[in-house]
């Protein structure tokens, strides 16, 4: 049995693989979700939110997630205190 394969899907790369591990792999992988509406404006807003509070120096710099809460805490409680 032969198997043709165009010169150009070559060059963009190939992969095979048995069926069996194909749908394992489809079955693992993450859904894309698009979002419409007002949860898509919603999610906007919060984006550009963040994103102006990283521009304005506002943002946490860590190199890991507890360390990030940490000074997220640290932070609240002195806002709290000068109030």
């Amino acid at each position: 049995m032969m198997i043709k394969i165009p010169r150009k899907t070559i060059r963009d790369g190939v992969v095979i693989l048995p069926l069996k591990e194909y749908h394992e792999l489809r079955a693992q992988a993450v859904p894309t979700y698009y979002l419409t509406g007002k949860k898509a404006e919603a999610l906007d807003r919060l984006v550009e939110k963040g994103l102006q509070e990283h521009r304005e120096g506002k943002t946490i710099k860590a190199s890991s997630l507890k360390e990030a809460l940490q000074i997220y805490e640290r932070r609240q409680k002195y806002q709290r205190r000068i109030q």
